[in-house]
């Protein structure tokens, strides 16, 4: 089973129902007992980072997000649930995460010109190929809606990178913990190719 954790930020039934286009069927839950039994985690989400970790707080979540990755469940992290996953954000004043990746989310510093939010479909360059990549291949368009992105402290998690005026992280990999800044649940095939190798994690 997939639980998709429901914290009330983002777009859950999209995500479930990309699960369900590519044959895997997954709860939307903010119950930790089901969490607890769930094979596969995922976090999604859109929108503040304060009003988030507080509302993980709030449901009790923290703990059963920390222990499913700290039992070598597999988890993937979709926008916000990749920004959630590191130290500090400095959206709209600083505010701690969850402290699982050692890092901060920072905001986009471009020139005259460009836009921040970061919004559209935007390449991805491979930095290590993790299982949820396979398939995918190099220069893959994804989906962006995202005005903060992470930088981590420690170089070797970075999955992938794009350029968006420089190179940003857009998503991490370490061991059974999988991130992404993009929205894989609307950008097509890539996307479901995406979600469909997390399902199929052994």
């Amino acid at each position: 089973m997939i639980a998709i954790i429901d914290y009330e930020m983002g777009n859950l039934r999209s995500v479930q129902k990309a699960f369900e286009r590519v044959g895997h069927s997954a709860v939307v839950t903010s119950d930790p007992a089901v969490l607890a039994d769930a094979q596969k985690i995922v976090l999604p989400g859109v929108g503040a980072f304060r009003d988030a970790i507080a509302s993980l707080r709030a449901r009790g979540l923290v703990e059963p997000i920390q222990s499913a990755i700290d039992g070598g469940k597999p988890f993937l992290g979709i926008c916000l649930g990749l920004q959630l996953l590191f130290d500090t954000s400095y959206e709209d004043g600083e505010y701690e995460g969850l402290g699982i990746i050692p890092g901060e989310v920072v905001r986009f510093r471009v020139p005259a010109g460009f836009k921040v939010p970061h919004m559209g479909w935007n390449q991805v360059q491979f930095r290590q190929r993790p299982d949820i990549y396979r398939g995918i291949e190099e220069g893959a368009h994804f989906y962006f809606v995202h005005s903060y992105y992470v930088a981590p402290r420690d170089a070797s998690v970075i999955a992938t990178e794009t350029e968006y005026v420089t190179p940003f992280c857009s998503s991490v990999c370490r061991a059974n913990l999988f991130a992404v800044q993009f929205h894989p649940e609307k950008s097509q095939a890539a996307g479901l190719r995406l979600l469909k190798n997390f399902a199929e994690l052994g």
